[in-house]
């Protein structure tokens, strides 16, 4: 799954940095504070420590600390914006989640979420091996990931023969790795996780759309409706 060799990793970490700031540094400030409600659906009851990888200005981190009343931290790579984050949560790391890693304790968090975050880095697939030691026994990670077969993608892609990046969205210029509902589920099960619930969200293609798509395709492009993919995984024992 991960293929780089020593050469990559030593030019992703001389490079990695300035891309990314360079990169981040041109988003409007509504980038960074997106509330996420539609995520709030997965987080467990029970969850009292939590951590939110890739928080933002932390109104997402805001809104699980007050509806589950518990102790929630957060890493944000824009050190300005997680300025803001301070104030809404309990304790928040500054910097790449690859290399804060170290800094979080093992065995703590009842939960993890990635946001549509996995997909702004280099190396996704060391993050999820490591991230594993910093769940307690019962811990799972939520997270949700752009879909690359989305219906305008593919319709631009094929019909309109553009690939078009943007400021956000599937095709958000800060992305670096691309998913498919299929290739989710690959990258977690090689990854020894297993896959608890996996269902598409934010869809806003019409119902007539939608049904016609699916019998014209058979099924085919059914995961095509969708933007984006919610996964909830826990590591397997």
């Amino acid at each position: 799954m991960n293929n780089f060799n020593n050469l990559d990793i030593k030019i992703v970490k001389e490079i990695k940095g300035t891309l990314i700031m360079l990169n981040y540094k041109e988003k409007s400030r509504n980038y960074y504070n997106c509330k996420r409600t539609e995520m709030l659906k997965y987080l467990p009851d029970s969850a009292q420590k939590i951590l939110d990888v890739g928080c933002a200005e932390a109104s997402f981190g805001a809104l699980i600390k007050e509806k589950n009343n518990a102790e929630v931290w957060g890493i944000e790579l824009n050190s300005e914006i997680a300025e803001c984050a301070k104030e809404k949560i309990d304790k928040v790391l500054v910097g790449d989640i690859s290399e804060k890693i170290t800094e979080l304790p093992d065995n703590y968090f009842d939960c993890i979420f990635f946001n549509d975050v996995l997909e702004h880095l280099y190396d996704p697939y060391t993050l999820l091996k490591q991230i594993k030691y910093k769940l307690n026994n019962e811990g799972i990670i939520i997270c949700s990931l752009p879909n690359i077969r989305h219906c305008p993608v593919l319709k631009d892609l094929i019909l309109n023969k553009q690939w078009k990046y943007n400021e956000h969205g599937v095709l958000d210029f800060t992305h670096i790795r691309f998913f498919t509902q299929k290739s989710i589920i690959e990258m977690f099960e090689n990854l020894d996780y297993s896959i608890l619930k996996i269902e598409g969200i934010n869809g806003h293609i019409s119902f007539k759309k939608i049904i016609l798509l699916d019998i014209l395709s058979l099924g085919f492009f059914s995961d095509a409706k969708y933007p984006q993919f919610a996964c909830i995984i826990k590591p397997k024992s």
